[in-house]
């Protein structure tokens, strides 16, 4: 089903798998990292990222990677956008943002917590997983768990550069912005994408308190 027609640039953290969601009811077949999907089954998959991650000069069949998928969200891909664009020069990007104060409150009481307190259910967020994930998330942000916490202001920055790095070289017929601030719907997707708007609500999924509960992640709060 490669190659990848839609690419959401978008932070963890930043109503991604809500946009993998509607991007499904969309009709696209779309890659997240907690879509119940390969990276959960295949330890080779995972490996081949972090060593992307890694070793940015070595070539990668992308095809390969993204095979089943016409669309991608949050982790693993946006720590490959560059490529991915080079590579898919006709796919469409999504950028969805939020402000870096609130965003990082989002990811300290969700996937930070991860790492912290390990869930009760380690099968919930398997090992291979997580250890791509503190590799390649975010030049590597959660390999220092404690700089992640006492260090918020580091933090926010790479992800405000994550942003303006979207902005300033992604050409504005492929990029739309979408700030959660303003609330996303149909209407601002659908014609960026060429498709009917559904007779279904926009999806608004994995809040803190939700992705906290399927994680059995403790003594966090909501944001």
């Amino acid at each position: 089903m490669a190659p990848l027609e839609v690419i959401g640039a978008g932070m963890s953290r930043c109503g991604t798998d809500s946009l993998r969601a509607a991007l499904n009811i969309l009709g696209y077949n779309t890659h997240h990292m907690f879509d119940g999907g390969p990276l959960y089954k295949n330890d080779e998959l995972t490996e081949v990222f972090e060593e992307a991650y890694k070793h940015p000069e070595k070539h990668v069949d992308w095809d390969i990677v993204y095979n089943g998928y016409n669309a991608a969200v949050d982790c693993p891909t946006i720590s490959f956008l560059p490529r991915l664009f080079e590579k898919y020069p006709d796919a469409k990007v999504i950028l969805t943002k939020r402000d870096s104060e609130s965003w990082y409150k989002s990811v300290y009481n969700t996937i930070y917590r991860i790492y912290e307190l390990p869930p009760e259910n380690p099968e919930e967020f398997e090992e291979n997983v997580a250890n791509m994930v503190k590799a390649i998330w975010l030049d590597g942000s959660f390999q220092d768990l404690q700089k992640f916490k006492d260090d918020p202001k580091t933090i926010k920055k790479r992800y405000e550069a994550h942003n303006a790095w979207m902005i300033k070289n992604i050409p504005a017929n492929r990029l739309l912005v979408l700030d959660l601030r303003d609330g996303i719907d149909w209407d601002k997707i659908c014609p960026f994408l060429g498709k009917p708007e559904p007779a279904v609500p926009y999806p608004h999924v994995n809040t803190t308190a939700s992705f906290n509960e399927k994680h059995k992640v403790i003594d966090s709060s909501t944001a």
